[in-house]
């Protein structure tokens, strides 16, 4: 990603460790979420079948979320994921505190430029 000017080398391990310490909780919390908005997909008046259909369509689309699951997990592309993570609302400028200074100072910038989060 090109709005991204950290590089490999520019991840420090301590991002690096909170990342993938912080990353299944994040994930967990998305995924309480979601299970809660499908009950109530579930539990709406009409046709059991419209339900079942909307439901399926809806797992579908949030399997890949990266709240859900994130198909490369590795140190260069980290800050990508959190990027992405951001963009998806899976969490916010706040759950990035204890990550660097350059980090989050990268991040909030694209996002803010973006307006996708306030």
């Amino acid at each position: 990603m090109s709005e991204l000017h950290g590089s490999v080398n520019q991840v420090n391990e301590k991002d690096w460790k909170l990342f993938r310490s912080r990353l299944p909780g994040w994930q967990e919390a998305y995924m309480e979420k979601l299970l809660q908005e499908y009950a109530e997909i579930l539990n709406r008046d009409g046709l059991a079948s419209d339900r079942f259909w909307v439901l399926d369509e809806r797992i579908r689309k949030d399997k890949r979320n990266p709240g859900v699951l994130i198909t490369e997990m590795s140190r260069s592309r980290m800050r990508t994921n959190l990027l992405h993570l951001l963009d998806c609302e899976v969490i916010t400028l706040e759950d990035l505190d204890g990550f660097s200074d350059e980090l989050r100072e990268d991040l909030c910038r694209i996002v803010k430029s973006r307006g996708v989060l306030s």
